[in-house]
């Protein structure tokens, strides 16, 4: 994969701007729920961000524009307070795609249902690392994410830096007003949460599932379907082993996975073997009981879709 690229120095960066830039993410901001207002700060926003995320250089890493992370960020705003102040909802969605193929794999598909964020119209959104402010913070929080899972997806916790970045947000977070950035805030599913999951040792097993499913597993199957799907199916098992250990309660990185991989997961086994459907529903059953619909097309004749 080009991703052996992402080595190089980054004084190749200066050349071309924006093919430089990590990500290609799509923004989208739903105003509907806002009545009698000024609709044109939430076109603004909507620029802005696209602007802010498309144009920042996330890491000093060299992107050609083919490699950019594909990503979308939707933000539905149900509240404003004041001129300035604003609640909502974000949902941000990632892929990567393997090799080989025309197919692209979905790395990420979290909504965060308690978003609140200060946005003046014009003012300028530039991130620094060392201060919090709501939105950029938020922003460049998922961001993070999203940069830390694709290289998970490529070597072995291989987004560990990226991961520490949003860590680093969260931690400057702890006096904001703004809620799901502490321990304590609303649900479990929070932003602290997310990031305290995936930098816990007790989940490198499911870490390095990323890269056993993607590198290993997906990237493989263009040519060695049965072997390449046979590392999927490792990917799970270590996950299984995860679970079992029980280090967390709620286990959130555990659905962070199966949000985004449950319905390819039914796609990738629906040609295997009845016993090999049969073995992987039982560990899913087991781990992912959220998806249990979804994973009941694997007990069906081979190929259900």
């Amino acid at each position: 994969m080009k991703k052996a690229i992402l080595c190089l120095a980054c004084t190749l960066a200066g050349v071309f701007v924006l093919q430089a830039q990590e990500l290609h993410c799509n923004v989208s901001v739903n105003s509907s729920r806002i009545q009698g207002t000024n609709k044109s700060v939430f076109n603004t926003l909507q620029r802005d961000l696209y602007e802010f995320i498309n144009t920042t250089a996330w890491t000093s890493n060299v992107f050609a524009s083919d490699e950019r992370i594909e990503c979308s960020i939707f933000i539905t705003i149900t509240e404003q307070i004041g001129t300035s102040d604003f609640k909502g909802t974000l949902q941000v969605q990632s892929s990567r795609p393997v090799y080989g193929s025309a197919y692209t794999s979905s790395i990420f598909n979290f909504m965060d249902n308690d978003v609140a964020f200060q946005y003046l119209e014009y003012d300028k959104l530039e991130f620094n690392e060392n201060q919090y402010s709501s939105l950029v913070s938020l922003v460049a929080f998922y961001t993070y994410i999203i940069i830390g899972l694709d290289y998970d997806t490529f070597s072995l916790r291989g987004g560990t830096e990226w991961f520490k970045k949003a860590e680093q947000i969260v931690m400057l977070a702890q006096n904001a007003t703004e809620s799901g950035w502490k321990p304590y805030d609303g649900s479990r599913n929070n932003r602290y949460w997310m990031i305290e999951n995936i930098l816990n040792t007790k989940y490198n097993l499911e870490r390095g599932a990323y890269y056993k499913y993607h590198r290993l597993g997906l990237d493989r199957m263009s040519d060695q379907m049965t072997e390449g799907r046979e590392e999927v199916l490792n990917a799970i098992l270590d996950i299984q082993r995860v679970y079992r250990e029980r280090p967390d309660n709620y286990l959130f990185f555990l659905k962070i996975f199966f949000d985004a991989k449950a319905d390819e997961i039914v796609n990738i086994f629906s040609e295997a073997t009845q016993q090999e459907r049969n073995r992987v529903y039982q560990v899913l059953l087991e781990i992912d009981k959220t998806n249990e619909n979804k994973y009941k097309k694997l007990k069906e004749s081979a190929n259900p879709f």
